[in-house]
């Protein structure tokens, strides 16, 4: 047993909790359902749409602040009715139909969730994209996806706006800020149809857009690298999402039944006041924050960008219970040097995922924020999020596992053979549930390759103990996790062959303690050639977003080595390069 565990934990077992919970009388409640020729375990009391989270949140929290942005607060009310404005004018003055792809592309501002929201409720296919991107990558997003809106700020406007002639399906462009002179017939200012934020209240109450929809129906399109170098969109539905966060519902729920702690009452509950320090376009920003706090009536408050000594005050004044995002995000909190000025008391807890993490973070947590409940978890963009969760005396107790999942999801390891490994062998990772994403939109290969019955093939090495704790060996094929960015090798490799000093270029993980991994590479110069490490990282950043360019660059004379196969060896070249 780890330390600081109490004397009677658990008081329950892991599967005797699972099950009390599938079979309750809530809206975690499950039973077996048929989605789409699979077999598979629903949450049949849930919301049955995203669209109906946002009429019951209109409903039963009208008052409360649910968005909070460097001055600015909107009520669940005063969101409800910018939603419901902006969705009137994409039917009614705009033709949006249902399955047609709203893009949203900007910073973390209120006006993000308004268009998520607006776009889902009238049926539309929201497509996020990485505010991060070039320009380059924001024509294959926006081309690939066929988005015939796109929501984004003015930032994203001067990376775009040249491109804009090629992309024919693009219809129109609502710009928040200031878009200036650019504002035209296909380039609109969104404040001209909701208003200012301060504004947003006052409008009236129109009701939504009088749309059908079905837990079935195509919800959101989530980009994720992958290794081809493109960037695969994820296609979810309205089931899917709601689905993951009632997996952490359940996981939650769990942690204090093996407690002995009885859940409090939906009346009992207290107001949650999230922090929130990842992208909105990332499946953790959106799936398991944004919608999440509509569903509780929790606040989200959100920086233009992450800064720890920013973070400090605003966790005391906003009076924060939740933190988190990424493991670096907790590090660089919880070791500012301005830490000790400000009451952190507040927080309850600190729960981060997508990058790997120390285990003596757990105790870094248990030291600073003693009354806080750590929790850490793995999932991806085609899991929608969290898949499984280890949270509080379960994290205490195994801080190197990335947790149990709910009875929802299953999971397994499997050998190069396809078959299912005994317990503590490591293999394949395989998860299955409702809240898999169903495809990869335009990718048919692609598909094939990864949803199988009802199954989503990781790529990930890991292993699965006798109590059904999940812990990752290895990451995803050639991919790094940058401060919880995903980087695919192949990507930056691909950068690196466009120079015509290089020859050979192969791309390694640089261990650092906040942000996970940096990106390092080796490259091997054409003879006669000569390039800078500088000059070189100048020409990655040319056609990649910052975060995927390497921060060190080593250049060999010889070849870079290679095994039987042609593959290069890159165990051999991360021990190349110090950790940081």
């Amino acid at each position: 047993m780890g330390s600081g565990l109490p004397e009677n934990w658990p008081v329950m077992s892991i599967q005797a909790a699972n099950a009390a919970i599938a079979s309750s009388e809530t809206e975690l409640k499950l039973a077996d359902a048929n989605i789409n020729g699979v077999d598979m375990k629903v949450y049949v009391d849930a919301p049955k749409t995203l669209r109906d989270l946002l009429v019951a949140a209109d409903t039963q929290y009208p008052d409360r602040d649910y968005l909070v942005f460097e001055g600015e607060r909107v009520t669940f009310a005063g969101f409800n009715r910018a939603v419901e404005h902006f969705a009137h004018a994409l039917v009614n003055d705009f033709g949006v139909q249902k399955g047609d792809r709203v893009a949203i592309i900007m910073r973390n501002y209120p006006e993000w969730a308004v268009a998520f929201f607006a776009g889902l409720s009238i049926g539309a296919i929201v497509t996020p994209m990485n505010s991060w991107w070039t320009g380059d990558e924001l024509d294959y997003g926006l081309s690939d996806s066929g988005s015939k809106i796109a929501v984004i700020d003015a930032d994203i406007l001067g990376r775009i706006q040249s491109r804009l002639d090629g992309l024919s399906k693009l219809e129109k462009v609502f710009v928040i800020g200031a878009a200036g002179d650019a504002v035209n017939d296909r380039i609109l200012a969104l404040a001209d149809i909701i208003g200012p934020i301060s504004n947003w209240s006052s409008l009236p109450a129109i009701g939504l857009p009088d749309i059908e929809l079905e837990p079935e129906d195509d919800a959101t399109i989530m980009y994720t690298s992958g290794t081809t170098g493109r960037p695969k969109g994820a296609l979810a539905t309205h089931r899917a999402i709601i689905s993951n966060f009632m997996n952490s519902s359940t996981c939650q729920l769990r942690m204090l039944l093996r407690r002995g702690e009885a859940p409090p009452a939906p009346e009992e509950r207290e107001t949650g006041a999230i922090l929130l320090s990842v992208p909105f376009f990332h499946a953790t920003g959106a799936f398991a924050i944004l919608i999440p706090s509509l569903y509780r009536g929790d606040k989200i408050v959100t920086m233009y960008k992450w800064d720890a000594s920013l973070a400090l005050p605003i966790i005391e004044e906003e009076g924060i219970t939740v933190v988190g995002g990424v493991p670096a995000i907790a590090w660089q909190l919880l070791e500012h040097p301005d830490y000790d000025k400000y009451d952190t008391s507040s927080i309850k807890a600190v729960s981060y995922g997508g990058a790997p993490s120390a285990p003596e973070l757990v105790s870094t947590i248990s030291k600073r924020l003693p009354e806080a409940a750590p929790a850490n978890g793995w999932g991806m963009t085609e899991t929608c999020a969290t898949a499984t969760l280890n949270a509080g005396e379960d994290y205490i107790n195994r801080p190197d596992s990335a947790g149990v999942p709910p009875p929802a999801v299953e999971i397994k390891v499997v050998g190069p053979n396809g078959d299912g490994l005994p317990a503590g062998e490591v293999g394949e990772l395989w998860c299955k549930g409702p809240s898999n994403a169903k495809l990869y939109w335009n990718r048919p290969e692609a598909t094939a390759e990864t949803f199988v019955d009802g199954w989503v093939v990781t790529g990930d090495l890991a292993k699965i103990d006798d109590e059904g704790f999940l812990y990752l060996v290895d990451r995803a094929k050639d991919m790094l996790i940058r401060g919880g960015e995903n980087i695919y090798c192949i990507e930056v490799e691909s950068a690196l062959y466009d120079h015509p000093a290089v020859m050979d270029a192969a791309i390694v993980g640089i261990d650092h303690k906040v942000l996970g991994q940096e990106v390092g590479a080796v490259v091997q110069l054409k003879p006669g050639a000569d390039i800078s490490e500088a000059d070189l990282q100048l020409h990655v950043g040319k056609s990649l977003a910052k975060f995927k360019v390497p921060v060190e660059i080593q250049f060999l004379s010889d070849p870079l080595p290679r095994n039987a196969n042609g593959k290069i060896l890159k165990a051999e070249l991360r021990e190349r390069f110090t950790a940081r």
